[in-house]
């Protein structure tokens, strides 16, 4: 058992961790689904009960997963082998890799319609179009299959690419790169959104607050945009929490990983809803928001050639930064729970993500054959993983730490076998056993029904 654990891979410094965890975390939806939901709940009001969530919700569920890992020092089916053997645990440990397999599949289509559109970019291929042109130009898109198929297969490529390499040789070395290089972007896109006339009417819709907006439905769509964002429940921070080491302190990881979620995620409401406020564009269009809207405001802005650009290069860096973890989880398990080589394992998941991504690919071609009860095996994957599989794990691992992992094994991580003080651990551990459910409960349900 000693020589296992010295051989596996695991993170190398703190940073490394924070920027792995983080990437994790940061991705399209960052910088589409933030400020969509954003602008559609009564924009700084959103933000404000945002805020709250993530802080004492969304902290405590982390912790949960983190400590699940590093107290199994395994992936998300064999930690809970490991610390519930002989019992019906390991299935949420198999919810876990399947949602992560089922979003990896799907998302990489997305994230390859980013390299499409860095090339459409570069060739300056939005010159001169309307917002109609540019939408027509999406449709006409999706409906070249093989193109579409041929651009995720690259995107997949490059994720496995940085997985093949480990732990701390490919997903901790790229992500110390990828992060502030993600940052940088997003700096220079909000300097240029702010300078343009009529951005302060964004910035006042992003930072004042009107809490008569504050809501039921504000509260329950702040909860759900708070675990999507981290993404909780899936297993990613079950597998990253194995790699941490026993000295490094949970609970300041998990407090970093979350403010820099937030820190992109307002960053990216500060590049979107100036420059949207200012040419008049209502900002809650979603991913049309992403591929159509602003391109045609680059279009109309000085030395928006340049900035449309680097735009999406800041999409494809977050959508890699989120590939990257959903294929580890997969990875992992392949690995250490079959015994198959790292290597081995990353390309045979590659292949069939991208057999299975395929036809969520092709499906959102017209009169595509490939739905699923009436919807395209695109949404039928992002429905059943969004509305039913993160909710469901999340819920079931916080039931799990707080009442079969129980206290003095979560807080033995937490405190570092008591050699952290870790004051605020019996409040996240209440939270963990009784809020934390019945919260992820409630956006479960309200999903469902939506």
């Amino acid at each position: 058992m000693t020589e296992i654990k010295k051989k596996r891979d695991g993170f190398g410094s703190k940073i490394g961790i924070i920027a792995a965890a983080a990437g994790s975390a940061i991705g399209l939806g960052n910088i589409y689904r933030f400020p969509c939901e954003l602008g559609n709940n009564g924009g700084a009001a959103f933000l404000l009960v945002y805020l709250v969530v993530v802080i004492f919700l969304g902290v405590p569920v982390m912790l949960s997963e983190l400590a699940i890992g590093r107290r199994s020092q395994s992936n998300a089916v064999g930690a809970f082998k490991k610390l519930a053997p002989k019992s019906a645990w390991p299935l949420v440990g198999y919810l876990g890799v399947l949602c992560g397999f089922i979003i990896f599949a799907f998302y990489s289509t997305v994230s390859g319609w980013t390299l499409e559109y860095i090339v459409k970019a570069v060739t300056n291929s939005f010159r001169g179009k309307d917002l109609a042109t540019i939408e027509q130009d999406f449709a006409d898109f999706h409906n070249m299959g093989w193109r579409n198929v041929m651009w995720q297969a690259v995107f997949i490529f490059l994720t496995g690419f940085v997985v093949f390499k480990g732990v701390q040789d490919g997903i901790e070395k790229y992500a110390k790169i990828l992060m502030p290089l993600l940052f940088v972007i997003l700096v220079v896109l909000g300097i240029r959104s702010v300078t343009l006339p009529g951005a302060g009417e964004g910035l006042s819709f992003l930072f004042k607050p009107d809490f008569s907006k504050i809501t039921g439905k504000v509260l329950i769509n702040a909860l759900g945009q708070g675990f999507f964002s981290l993404s909780l429940g899936m297993g990613v921070l079950i597998t990253y929490g194995s790699y941490i080491k026993k000295s490094d302190n949970l609970t300041s990881t998990a407090f970093s990983v979350v403010i820099a979620d937030t820190l992109i995620a307002l960053l990216a409401g500060i590049v979107i809803f100036p420059a949207a406020f200012s040419f008049g564009i209502n900002p809650k269009a979603g991913m049309g928001l992403v591929f159509n809207t602003i391109p045609m405001i680059f279009n109309q802005m000085a030395g928006g050639y340049f900035f449309c650009i680097i735009f999406f290069v800041l999409l494809a860096i977050a959508a890699l930064t989120s590939t990257i973890s959903l294929l580890e989880v997969v990875v992992a398990y392949v690995s250490e729970q079959l015994h198959i080589k790292r290597q081995w394992a990353t390309i045979v998941a590659c292949a069939i993500s991208l057999l299975v991504g395929a036809f969520a690919s092709l499906s959102l071609m017209e009169n595509t054959p490939f739905t699923i009860c009436g919807k395209t095996m695109f949404d039928a994957m992002d429905f059943i993983s969004s509305n039913v599989m993160l909710p469901l794990g999340g819920m079931l691992i916080v039931i799990f730490v707080g009442w079969k992992m129980g206290k003095s094994q979560f807080f033995a991580e937490v405190a570092n076998e008591g050699a952290l003080k870790a004051p605020m651990k019996a409040i996240i551990y209440f939270i963990i056993r009784y809020l934390a459910p019945l919260a992820i409960a409630v956006v479960f349900v309200t999903g469902l029904i939506k």
